[in-house]
């Protein structure tokens, strides 16, 4: 049963990730014609496409990708815990825990995207279509950084910087939240 439970909680992680990039797509206006992003794009409309005729967007946040986010993250929870043998939800609770998993998998996320972009800083030989993407996913969060902490004989450590940080902030959510996280 743990293999079952362990593919299961893999695949609704992967789709979360995939929502929640196209939601960091959109917060970073990254480019949309890129076929990194027309992969997330199209993972993702079906059911973002008539989420969007309910639910308006608030600013740059979309909010239809967001609710999709935790729904996924609710379904989760659901069909994990029916897997475990669990029946009853409490409304709050389940919402609670999915707003934490949704949290858990964006840093997740963020950490996952610092990692692609510092190894293909390390092996690309030129402007690949991904590497763009990454750049402008990644470049608002490490800009403040190299202002604080220039490039060191050549050596940019922001994105070491950034990671440590990110884990600063995980370690800090799982002391503070418990098993949630």
């Amino acid at each position: 049963m743990n293999s079952i439970h362990f593919l299961v909680s893999v695949l609704f992680n992967l789709y979360l990730m995939v929502v929640l990039l196209r939601l960091w797509l959109q917060l970073a206006r990254a480019d949309f014609y890129n076929p990194f992003s027309q992969f997330v794009i199209k993972a993702t409309h079906p059911i973002v496409g008539p989420l969007r005729r309910i639910l308006p967007s608030l600013g740059s946040l979309d909010t239809a990708t967001l609710v999709l986010a935790i729904l996924v993250a609710m379904a989760k929870v659901v069909v994990v815990t029916l897997m475990l043998g669990g029946g009853s939800f409490n409304p709050l609770s389940l919402f609670i825990t999915s707003l934490l998993i949704v949290v858990k998998e964006a840093l997740s996320l963020v950490f996952w995207v610092l990692i692609l972009r510092a190894i293909l800083s390390w092996i690309s030989q030129g402007r690949n279509p991904m590497e763009l993407v990454l750049h402008q996913l990644t470049e608002p969060m490490l800009a403040p950084i190299r202002r604080i902490i220039p490039p060191i004989g050549g050596l940019d450590l922001s994105v070491l910087v950034a990671i440590i940080a990110l884990q600063f902030v995980q370690i800090l959510l799982q002391d503070l939240l418990g098993y949630y996280f």
